[in-house]
């Protein structure tokens, strides 16, 4: 890895930022100054960036966070705050969403370095079960179970979506199962019933359901058994 690459990951400093603190001569590689970004470096090196040691990352990390609500699962996009800020650096530089949730969703996001992992955790072809809670504006109808379990066709969709699952808790609440990821689909297929989603939690990917310990903008290391559920 380029030196100034290093740097910037473990530091939170830009490129630019870290050629300037390389030029200072504020890095040393094996206890000697080094101003070059370009050198190349590997775990055996060791790098200080002002007298304090910068250590290697290793790889396979797996995280559960709970989202809040008014977070992105992508890169900053200079409107709203992302995801990867509930981490230190450099794990906020490593990591990416294994899918994503809306801004106004909570709950479960699993993050990863692992790129493999989190194609298989979400690849269509794997048709991964995802469970949110779901609060509606209206009352729900007898016929949504039904009719969900069909296949609802969403508005601009050619074909339906592959059958969901639907639990009522009490008249505006309900758990829904699906096993895809289309853009807005939960609010997309409720709408498609004539009902709005007012609020969206998802608790459950797979096998691994939302630790209850967790608050809001949490998060914790997988267990191996989660790790190995996809």
């Amino acid at each position: 890895m380029r030196l100034d690459k290093f740097i910037a990951e473990n530091t939170g400093l830009t490129r630019s930022q870290a050629a300037k603190v390389l030029k200072n001569g504020l890095v040393t590689v094996n206890d000697e100054i080094v101003k070059s970004g370009s050198v190349k470096i590997t775990k055996q090196d060791q790098i200080c960036y002002e007298g304090e040691p910068l250590e290697w990352m290793e790889e396979g990390q797996y995280f559960m966070l709970y989202k809040p609500q008014g977070y992105i699962c992508s890169n900053d996009d200079g409107e709203y705050p992302t995801v990867y800020q509930f981490f230190d650096y450099p794990l906020m530089t490593k990591l990416h969403t294994a899918g994503r949730l809306d801004v106004d969703t909570t709950g479960l996001v699993l993050l990863t370095d692992d790129g493999k992992w989190s194609h298989r955790a979400t690849s269509p072809k794997h048709h991964c079960e995802k469970t949110y809670l779901v609060t509606l504006a209206d009352p729900v109808e007898d016929f949504y179970a039904e009719k969900l379990a069909e296949g609802i066709l969403l508005r601009g969709e050619k074909e339906p979506c592959l059958p969901a699952q639907l639990e009522i808790i009490d008249d505006y609440n309900v758990n829904l199962t699906i096993s895809e990821g289309r853009y807005h689909q939960v609010k997309r297929m409720f709408a498609a019933l004539g009902n709005k989603v007012e609020a969206l939690h998802r608790w459950r990917i797979g096998d691994v359901v939302l630790d209850e310990t967790l608050e809001e903008g949490e998060f914790r290391p997988l267990t191996d058994e989660e790790i190995g559920s996809f």
